[in-house]
């Protein structure tokens, strides 16, 4: 196993404990919200700064429809957690299958290779890709009893359609490292980059 690997493992599990932690206990959540919006905020409006560095006026555009972006989700997922509690599925559910479309793609990948997806990421491939939609799939099962109002066939339409945005998202974000000439939106994450480079899908599935 490549030492970038196993940085990679140990973030993710890092990470997805700090998820558990977040659903369990509001304190957590609030503290994490903030904190994770903020960086990558912050992230993305370097991003901007590299990539408008003549264009004042389209930088802080896109700089405050960001900031606009991210306090809203933030809000909304607050909400939700304070308020809508029978709704909290609803945003968990989107987030666990960009996870499960991050991993898929990662695996599948790896294993199989294969063509380049597009030249915007030159690490992603179509079997990549359908990796991402397999992994996402595998998740259904275990969500049927919480979603009882939807059939099977039009969960996995659903499941798809979220994989297929956390896949768009994430192509996006790194459309913009390729304008702005750069790896990683930060490194404040092993094995990851940035908080941006880990939330990119999440932030458009969700």
């Amino acid at each position: 196993m490549s030492n970038e690997l196993r940085k990679r493992i140990i973030t993710s599990i890092v990470l997805l404990t700090l998820l558990t932690l977040m659903y369990f206990y509001s304190f957590i959540l609030i503290i994490s919200l903030i904190v994770i919006s903020s960086v990558s905020w912050f992230e993305f409006s370097e991003l901007m700064s590299k990539i408008f560095y003549r264009k004042k006026i389209l930088k802080l555009i896109f700089k405050f429809l960001s900031l606009l972006y991210l306090s809203s989700l933030t809000f909304g997922i607050l909400y939700v957690f304070s308020n809508k509690v029978e709704l909290k599925f609803f945003l968990v559910y989107p987030i666990l299958v960009s996870i499960a479309s991050d991993i898929g793609g990662l695996t599948f990948g790896k294993i199989f290779k294969g063509k380049r997806l597009t030249k915007m990421s030159p690490k992603k491939t179509i079997s990549g890709s359908l990796g991402s939609f397999i992994f996402s799939i595998l998740l259904i099962p275990f969500f049927t009893k919480y979603f009882f109002e939807y059939n099977l066939s039009e969960l996995i339409i659903i499941t798809i359609v979220i994989s297929l945005i956390s896949q768009i998202g994430d192509l996006f974000i790194s459309f913009l490292k390729r304008k702005a000439k750069v790896k990683d939106t930060g490194d404040l994450l092993p094995g990851h980059g940035g908080f941006l480079d880990r939330i990119d899908g999440i932030i458009f599935s969700i």
